[in-house]
């Protein structure tokens, strides 16, 4: 078993081996120092959901409204900035305090209804993907203050804003889950909610907070991306979701709960920002990189599950 454990952790990192050389043979114009740190950025937000994403599934859940939240911040705070005159400061404040309301009524709804997080998650997401269209009108805010630029677009030293975020939220979610109470609860009840429920963990609580943190996590990444485009649109982080599971499935994150890491999500996110960086790189349609991403996830999920029957036997 521990042989077993110990090949997968080495699994990951070296696919990411193989497909950056891969993509180093195929096109020169891949193993720039440049497109390295390209790569970085565009996988910050991804990283940054796939945080709060690994909190959710380790206890046997899924929120498929991440992508959805994220536009909702970047419309909420481009509105404040750009109709209103606010601040930057509290119009992206506001942005986030959105999505953590939004994660908040997903916990809640899945803890007091039982509702599958599926379903749940699935709902919402169109609810909030249609509130993003009604408030605009469907046109996108444009001409936000030159200040918020910094965060999608500016850097510290050699590092990108955005990189520098991620780092730290990477850094905060590895301390949670592997030095606090709250990140043995969530492993917990992802293997066993009643028996969790029966050592007097407040189960209901933990739920609902992980959902909540998941909701910031996407503004933050939200104000990111706004920040990037330089704009607010409505369909701004629509189907980012996909991404961020793949990500967290191919890092070793199991689909029904309990197991998985942060160094692993790491990886698994290096691997999906390559694989996208390099076939665009290559010039392959956006279909058949639809394709493949999607096989990944199936395969990834087939091999996690195949492996739970394995272990169970």
């Amino acid at each position: 078993m521990h042989k077993e454990i110990k090949v997968q952790k080495l699994a990951v990192p070296l696919i990411l081996v193989i497909v950056v050389a891969l993509f180093s043979i195929l096109t020169p114009n891949f193993r720039t120092w440049g497109n390295f740190i390209t790569i970085l950025r565009q996988v910050s937000m991804i990283c940054i959901l796939a945080v709060g994403m690994t909190g959710v599934l380790l206890t046997g859940g899924i929120d498929l409204s991440v992508g959805v939240q994220m536009g909702l911040c970047g419309m909420i705070s481009s509105l404040l900035m750009v109709n209103y005159g606010l601040g930057i400061l509290p119009a992206c404040l506001i942005g986030v305090a959105a999505t953590t309301m939004v994660g908040l009524i997903n916990g809640l709804l899945i803890t007091t209804t039982r509702m599958p997080p599926l379903i749940e998650t699935l709902g919402m997401s169109n609810i909030v993907f249609g509130i993003n269209y009604l408030v605009t009108g469907g046109y996108p805010v444009s001409g936000l203050p030159k200040g918020m630029s910094i965060l999608g677009q500016g850097y510290l030293g050699f590092l990108p804003v955005s990189v520098v975020i991620m780092i730290l939220v990477v850094a905060a979610g590895a301390f949670v889950l592997q030095k606090t109470c709250f990140g043995r609860y969530l492993y917990a009840i992802g293997n066993n909610e009643e028996a969790a429920r029966l050592s007097a963990v407040n189960t209901k609580k933990m739920l609902v907070l992980v959902y909540v943190i998941q909701g910031a996590l996407c503004g933050i990444a939200g104000l990111i991306l706004l920040s990037r485009v330089n704009s607010g649109q409505p369909i701004s982080g629509k189907n980012t979701e996909m991404d961020v599971i793949t990500a967290c499935v191919v890092g070793g994150v199991s689909t029904t709960g309990g197991e998985g890491h942060i160094l692993g999500v790491i990886f698994g996110v290096l691997i999906i920002g390559v694989l996208s960086n390099g076939m665009a790189v290559l010039g392959m349609g956006e279909y058949w990189q639809m394709v493949l991403k999607g096989l990944v996830l199936v395969i990834a999920v087939g091999l996690d599950c195949i492996g739970k029957l394995h272990r169970s036997r």
